[in-house]
């Protein structure tokens, strides 16, 4: 009785707002119970917090797919913003968050808060860069319908060209062309040099000299350009069927077995692939046709339509 009373004569000693150990025992077996709040010693049963704070959501979620939608987190970094995504934007807005309109005093200083914040944002030459580029990837980008996914790689690209001085000296847009059109390649996206010069502001010329320029100096290893890619963007504009489409994908895969694609113009012989297939299938289309879808003059169509028939002795009706 008399060791009891001894030990509950002792003083109790403070508890520490944020201890990882046990004062009483110094172990280092802490529970922390999420229902009651308490944080308890799993060696000798100290109560160390009796009110202890939740960081957790208010709201409860069953799927992955349901805490994704309710996660209150900011947009993730994104290389195809000039900076990241990472500083702050005023809004043009002059109303508060009860959608009353500020007091004139209110809306001037907004105005010149507003116009600092833009002036921090590109403050330096490269963020002036960077700027202009990712807006006119921004754009470049909806002209030709490209990924997110695919945009992100191309500035990060970009973001390399500007950091080895490939930008210097060099049209803004044109090296913006060039990295779009060199993600496009590697990741096998049916874009061609064509198409992205033609949304750009720039001549095909320019961005093909950029192309090779991003090739030399960032030592990239771009795939070869595969005719099987191009078949599905041709037949779309001329709406040829997918059985169509099949026999095409066939007829160039023959002629890469048997090595005869080699050195041939990828788009030239996916032209002439649909065409020999439109004419077996009895699918009323024309050479002038197909030579726009694809972007190449009648006479390529014309040539290539004629070796495939007689290097692979495939049958058309007169």
């Amino acid at each position: 009785m008399g060791i009891i009373q001894t030990n509950l004569s002792k003083e109790v000693p403070k508890k520490p707002q944020h201890s990882e150990n046990c004062p009483e025992c110094a172990g280092k077996n802490l529970i922390h119970d999420r229902d009651t709040g308490e944080t308890i010693c799993g060696d000798c049963g100290l109560v160390l917090y009796e009110q202890m704070l939740d960081k957790g959501p208010e709201w409860r979620a069953f799927t992955q797919e349901e805490k994704a939608s309710r996660s209150r987190v900011g947009m993730p970094t994104s290389y195809s913003i000039h900076d990241k995504g990472l500083s702050t934007t005023i809004s043009q807005v002059d109303r508060d968050a009860f959608g009353r309109k500020l007091p004139q005093s209110t809306r001037l200083q907004m105005w010149r808060l507003r116009k600092w914040q833009i002036r921090s944002r590109v403050h330096s030459s490269m963020d002036r860069n960077l700027s202009q580029a990712m807006s006119e990837l921004e754009r470049l980008s909806g002209k030709v319908s490209i990924s997110p996914s695919l945009k992100e790689k191309a500035a990060l690209i970009y973001r390399k060209a500007l950091e080895k001085g490939l930008v210097r000296g060099r049209s803004i847009n044109a090296i913006t062309s060039a990295a779009l059109y060199a993600a496009c390649r590697e990741t096998g996206t049916p874009r061609t040099l064509r198409d992205i010069a033609d949304a750009s502001l720039v001549d095909r010329k320019d961005v093909a000299r950029c192309y090779r320029l991003l090739l030399q100096e960032l030592h990239f290893a771009m795939p070869v350009a595969d005719s099987l890619t191009y078949v599905s963007k041709i037949a779309e504009k001329n709406r040829i069927s997918g059985r169509t489409q099949g026999a095409a994908i066939a007829i160039l895969a023959d002629a890469k077995r048997k090595r005869f694609a080699a050195g041939k113009d990828p788009m030239g012989l996916a032209a002439a692939a649909l065409y020999i297939a439109c004419l077996q299938a009895n699918e009323k289309t024309t050479q002038k046709d197909i030579a726009e879808a694809a972007g190449v003059t009648e006479v390529t169509v014309r040539n290539r339509y004629k070796s495939l028939k007689n290097q692979l002795k495939l049958k058309t009706p007169d």
